[in-house]
Parts: structure tokens; sequence; C-alpha cells
């Protein structure tokens, strides 16, 4: 049996998450490497929790498109929902029965978390917020990862029998594995078990964790979708608002043009601290990093911990009336004006063109 990269993989609404493809992109150079002593490459396992096989066949395909050479249903009772602890464990396991050379998760809250459990099961480090990792040698990885909310890139080797490692968001590009990596991670032979299901794309095997009491303690109990159902953190278009929209009632017209570009509406920290808005919306260091293909900051002065969050945005455009703001210098383009007459305005044009107007 091969040794295997263990990835971590949500699901969005079905489908693989964007932030778990990157991860995904990162697992699968460490696949594509050999370990020492190896004959080839090592198999590229994707976890996928309390999915049933319906939605195995749905996944396949994309899995393999990103590389991935089996995927491991992870099912138990008591395993239902979000189980932070009982996933680390499941993934200890998992790891090793297939002797794993490294465990790689998104950098999202679930990602995160579970990885720091998995750590403190194993005694392992984990080396947070990685855009690049490769073999550096027997128990080394040479890495790459962000610090300072991501604002500087660090250079680090880690040193571990087996390296845990969380994926920036915008780490790499989330697309198809590259036809060279795809036919060398496909050498890698997935685990022989007797519930090995033929699926579109990759085999799937079901995996039975034996998890603790404790493991079970603490669990998301419910969860619960809220607007558009359409995340911030992978929506392609994102209308930000901050101090200068004035208050709760000027997030009216951003809510509509957001609406109109099929996109969500997020929010500076002061924002949420006024109350105006839920945390969930804020954009930030401390809030949800986002990388859209727009982002159109609206009455946002540009704080570094804001720009922390936006930085990765493939365009950004500011409307503000202050032409000195910090955002201003940092967008690709920048509106000179009061929001409250632009964006409107801007509005009016969508709906003429679209004829809705």
């Amino acid at each position: 049996m091969s040794r295997a990269a263990v990835c971590l993989v949500e699901l969005d609404h079905g489908e693989v998450a964007a932030a778990s493809q990157r991860a995904l992109a990162v697992a699968r150079s460490l696949a594509a490497d050999p370990s020492p002593g190896s004959s080839g490459a090592n198999a590229l396992v994707a976890v996928v929790f309390g999915t049933d096989g319906l939605l195995a066949e749905s996944v396949g395909s994309d899995l393999a498109l990103h590389g991935a050479t089996e995927l491991c249903l992870v099912a138990a009772q008591g395993l239902n929902g979000y189980v932070p602890a009982a996933w680390a464990r499941a993934l200890e396991q998992l790891a090793a029965r297939r002797m794993a050379t490294a465990v790689v998760a998104a950098a999202t809250d679930h990602g995160s978390e579970v990885l720091a459990h998995l750590g403190a099961m194993t005694g392992l480090p984990v080396a947070a917020n990685c855009v690049a990792a490769a073999a550096a040698g027997a128990g080394a990885w040479q890495l790459v990862r962000h610090r300072w909310a991501g604002s500087l890139l660090e250079d680090a080797v880690l040193e571990a029998p087996c390296a845990l490692l969380t994926v920036a968001a915008d780490a790499a590009v989330a697309g198809d594995a590259v036809a060279g990596d795809a036919a060398a991670v496909a050498s890698a032979q997935p685990a022989v078990a007797a519930n090995v299901i033929e699926a579109s794309g990759v085999p799937v095997v079901s995996f039975t964790p034996s998890l603790h009491e404790a493991d079970l303690r603490v669990r998301a109990t419910e969860s619960a979708e809220h607007g558009s159902g359409l995340s911030l953190a992978t929506a392609r278009v994102v209308i930000g608002g901050g101090r200068g929209v004035g208050g709760p009632e000027g997030f009216a017209v951003l809510e509509e043009l957001a609406g109109l570009l099929g996109g969500v509406v997020g929010v500076s920290r002061v924002v949420t601290s006024q109350g105006w808005r839920p945390h969930r919306q804020q954009v930030g260091q401390t809030g949800t990093k986002i990388s859209p293909e727009l982002y159109l900051a609206c009455g946002i002065s540009g704080a570094i911990q804001h720009m922390a969050g936006c930085q990765s945005a493939k365009h950004i455009v500011a409307v503000n009336t202050d032409p000195d703001a910090p955002i201003m210098s940092r967008a690709d383009y920048a509106v000179v004006g009061d929001l409250s007459e632009v964006i409107p305005a801007l509005v009016a044009a969508i709906r003429a063109a679209g004829g809705q107007g």
C-alpha cells in the first residue's frame, strides 16, 4: 500500500468548497512528490464527513479533477453535523491507517479548528495559512505561509513525521489538476477495502472511526443560511459598506446592487461595532477574507485590518468622498463622490441596460 496525503474536504451546497479546492491543490503537490523509500507518487485521499453515497457520486468527478485518487466517507454514530474533536479523531486514525505523510485542510473556521484538535491529539506541530508546500527530505517540509494577516510571506521549514497544514484562502487558483500531476498521483493505488464503491471519478471508501465519549461533547446543533444563501467567502461579487453608508437604512441600495450583480454585501468592522449589520458580514482580519472577481467598497476608508481581508480580490473599486482615504490608493478604480448619489445612479444604469428600469 502506498503512503498518502490526506485532505479534509468541506462541501458548499453539495459541491467541493472553493477553499477546499485550494487545499487540494497544495495536498496534490505533496502527493505528487514521492516520499522517501516509496516507489512512486503517494495517494491523495479526500476526506468528507457525514455524506451519503448519492452525494459522493456528484462530487467524485470534481475531486478527480483536483487530483484526488480516493474519496473517504467518514460516518459514525454521533457524527451528524459538525463535531470538531470527533472529526480530528477520525483524521488521526485514518492518517495512521494510511501512513499519511501530510494532513491538509483549508484555513476555514472548521479546518483550522479540526487541525488544532488533531495537533493536540498527535503532539505534531500545525503550520497555518500555507500558500505552498513541498517535501524537503525525510521528515522535513519547505513551506511558504501568510503572516501578519497576509501582508508578509514567510519561508519556513517544518520538521515532523507527518505535516499538518492549513491552506490560506487565496493560496492557489482553484482549477483542474495539471495533467502531469494528475497522471503521477493517479499511479498511486487506493487502499484495498471490502466496502469500496465505484463512483464517478474516484473510488469511494467508507471509514468508521473509533470515537471517545469526550470527542462528542462539543457539536454544532443547528445551522441556518441567511439572505441569498451565497457565501461571503466564495462570492464572485462583494458590495462592501462602511461608516460612510450612514446607518442601517443606507444598506438597502447596496443590497439592491448586490442582487443585480449576483453578489453579496460585506461590511467593515465599524459597521458591526455600531450594530448596523451582523458580524458574519464583516470583511477583514477578524472577519472573512474574500477573493471575489469584484469588490466594490462604498464609504470604507481602508484600514489595514480591512485590507487584509480583501487584498485577494481581483478587482477593487472604491467609492469615497475622501480622495486621500487609504483604500483609494489600493483600488484599481477610485470614484470620488457621495455613495448615496453614485450607487443609485449605478443601479439605475444596470436596470436600464438590462431592461428592468
